[in-house]
């Protein structure tokens, strides 16, 4: 009778599928090397100093005129900090200004004030640039207090808006506020766009699109080559480009309906509205399909191996779905990132699709955004063309 348990039989199969697995190197690389540089490079990048950065916009008034950043009128608004906190406030050339509240156990927390027009700062607040907007009354004789105008379903805003709003209180003294009250006082914004739910069904949309387009093209052409399928298809009287541009059309076609099934249920639901051009929004999403299905072409046109291939998806998907403001804006990564996050197809695209959305942007809004999608994708597909192989 055989052993149950055949121990030798078991540490030669081990050892046969180790070398199989280590005469790979790109197995290894993109399995176990990928992830380090990965974690490195994003750990360099988004490790600071024990520091909380809140960004907020400064409204002086509440017409069309320039926001009124003079320190007199800033201080009689926000109230003598510099002898409540011994911290002064630091106002910059580009007419911002902030204050920073250090604490030695739990880090500083740094309140960035950028100032602006209502209409401007509303679409600051839309992109996901600041969390509230303070709108300063320094004229009016019943109150010299800030109003907070910000989604109260936001938790980011509420957190700003309970940090905030006492530390402009309790830094008020009686010879600024003279006989006025420095009350500060909560204007909940009912504007559309200004949700957070108007701020993520875009994401979730572009999303989509890179997600469907890398997997559903990529894997499926690295698994039908490691499979022979497309070995077989060499045989028959087929144009190469006529193979991948019907892989492409099927695609489109199923991102289009995926598309319009979220922003329908989107629309019943939430009431999440296209405030900007329809023709402006199939642009820029005809553009970002042509770009991530040019993408899927080139990350696939050669490897058989569905490791490899699994590696090199998420290669391109995961850094951007990090990094280009699906679930939050990326404006709260460090300064010297943004030009580089700005630059990512998925950021375009996530650009383009809110700008319709939320800020009511046509075609010559968009036009820049879906014409470098459009040159991305004809560059990468016309490169995985060239190199592309059967088997």
């Amino acid at each position: 009778m055989k052993p149950y348990i055949n121990i030798t039989q078991f540490i030669n199969l081990t050892v046969a599928h180790t070398k199989e697995v280590t005469r790979q190197p790109a197995v290894l690389f993109w399995g176990i090397v990928f992830p380090i540089l990965l974690s490195i490079g994003l750990g360099f990048a988004f490790t600071r100093e024990a520091e909380t950065v809140h960004t907020v916009g400064w409204v002086a008034d509440s017409g069309n005129g320039p926001a009124e950043t003079d320190p007199g009128v800033v201080r009689s608004v926000l109230g003598d900090v510099t002898e409540a906190f011994g911290q002064e406030l630091a106002f910059k050339d580009d007419g911002r200004f902030g204050l920073t509240l250090p604490d030695d156990k739990l880090g500083d927390t740094i309140f960035i004030f950028e100032p602006g027009t209502w209409e401007a700062s509303v679409v600051r607040l839309k992109q996901g640039r600041i969390s509230l907007i303070v709108e300063a009354k320094p004229d009016q004789a019943d109150t010299c207090g800030p109003v907070f105008h910000f989604d109260p379903q936001n938790p980011e805003a509420r957190l700003v808006w309970h940090t905030l709003s006492p530390l402009l209180e309790s830094a008020s003294t009686e010879e600024i506020r003279g006989n006025k009250s420095h009350t500060a006082s909560v204007s909940p914004l009912a504007l559309p766009g200004t949700r957070y739910i108007d701020f993520l069904i875009p994401g979730l949309i572009a999303m989509t699109v890179m997600m469907s387009c890398m997997w559903g093209i990529s894997y499926g052409m690295i698994d039908k080559r490691s499979k022979k399928l497309l070995r077989r298809m060499v045989a028959t009287p087929m144009v190469k480009s006529h193979f991948l541009g019907a892989l492409m059309a099927v695609r489109i076609g199923i991102n289009i309906v995926e598309a319009v099934l979220l922003t329908f249920f989107a629309w019943l639901l939430f009431g999440v509205v296209i405030q900007g051009s329809s023709a402006a929004l199939a642009m820029i999403f005809m553009a970002g399909n042509i770009a991530f299905c040019g993408m899927a072409v080139f990350v696939s046109s050669r490897t058989a191996n569905t490791e490899v291939g699994n590696g090199m998806i998420n290669a391109v998907v995961m850094p951007m779905t990090l990094l280009s403001g699906v679930f939050f804006s990326y404006h709260n990564f460090p300064e010297w990132t943004i030009g580089v996050i700005e630059k990512l197809p998925l950021t375009l695209l996530v650009d383009g699709i809110r700008a319709v959305f939320t800020e009511g942007a046509g075609i010559a809004e968009t036009a820049p955004a879906a014409a470098g999608l459009f040159t991305i994708g004809a560059v990468f597909f016309a490169a995985g063309l060239k190199i592309f192989k059967w088997h």
